[in-house]
């Protein structure tokens, strides 16, 4: 009797856990984004159009780009241009997986990255469209090319979990991640920029030039214990980035209201530089539901679109 053979799952090098953590991810927050999504997916990918086809009155959820001010002008209502689509659309996720992602108090802000990546290249995927992904942990080390099918989304998931933790390597560069991905994409693409952005500076002027030609989101993650320092006592604190340590007395007060302030600081200066660079932000929390997060990202950049096109419809009015 011949040995029993293993499964194509397991020739191919899956884990058992990666297969379950994609399909739990299936049954609970993919399957809540497509009843509110309701097919609607372009509200969070917006599409390309390659081909003018007609022209019709603005609708809600319309990319406001689209918007034709001439025609506008002579019907007295907003109308937009509609395109023959490509029927692929490619999204890029570019995921800085460096020393600083792998903290995390309830759970690590890498397994909300690997979370993430897993239903959102789902859900392009099974529209029939690519994904493709650029690996940072101390250098760009992997590039996925964009490829199609469930496959490929189980073997990102495992490329991600299967990378031993970055060591500390004096700080991560942001920055090197946009720069290598960019010439990657050759076509216009909806490209996830997924980090806690903990970064040297310098970042934020590439990510602006990837705006320029993409629709880019940063998906930031981040940790409660990154804003607010609890009364541990005296504790020893590693620097993830550079591996520095220092004990600190937790239960001084002081102590503790200079951490909140650096912290705020911190992360004021943070979406100031996300603002600059013209990226729409989603933020996911360690602690935080990864469908609820991702259902107030969608409603908020229906309801941006919306404002802008009353205003840009304003405005032309007055003109």
């Amino acid at each position: 009797m011949s040995a029993p053979q293993p499964t194509a799952d397991h020739a191919d090098g899956l884990q058992p856990s990666v297969q379950a953590l994609l399909q739990r991810l299936e049954w609970t927050v993919l399957k809540r984004l497509d009843g509110a999504l309701q097919g609607d997916y372009r509200t969070l990918l917006r599409g390309n159009g390659v081909d003018l086809a007609d022209l019709r009155e603005y609708q809600h959820h319309d990319d406001v780009r689209h918007i034709d001010w001439n025609v506008t002008a002579r019907m007295d209502a907003l109308h937009v241009r509609q395109y023959i689509e490509d029927r692929e659309l490619a999204a890029w996720f570019l995921l800085d997986l460096s020393p600083s992602v792998d903290f995390g108090s309830r759970q690590r802000k890498r397994s909300v990255s690997e979370a993430f990546v897993g239903v959102m290249a789902s859900l392009v995927l099974r529209h029939g469209n690519r994904a493709g992904a650029v690996l940072y942990g101390n250098a760009v080390d992997t590039v996925l090319p964009a490829r199609s099918g469930r496959r490929h989304v189980l073997h990102l998931m495992q490329r991600m979990r299967s990378r031993p933790a970055a060591l500390p390597a004096g700080g991560t560069r942001l920055a090197d991640l946009i720069e290598r991905a960019q010439p990657t994409m050759r076509q216009r693409a909806c490209v996830f920029v997924v980090s806690d952005f903990i970064s040297e500076d310098g970042w934020e002027a590439p990510l602006a030039r990837l705006a320029e030609r993409h629709d880019v989101v940063a998906v930031r993650l981040y940790d409660p214990l990154e804003m607010t320092m609890p009364d541990l006592g005296l504790v020893l604190l590693q620097d993830s980035e550079t591996g520095e340590q220092v004990f600190v007395d937790t239960g001084a007060r002081g102590f503790r209201e200079r951490f909140a302030e650096v912290a705020t600081r911190r992360e004021a200066a943070l979406r100031a530089s996300l603002a600059r660079a013209g990226v729409d932000t989603l933020e996911l929390s360690t602690e935080a539901d990864l469908g609820d997060a991702i259902l107030r990202f969608v409603d908020a950049r229906r309801q941006r679109s919306r404002m802008a096109a009353g205003a840009m419809a304003h405005t032309r009015r007055l003109a």
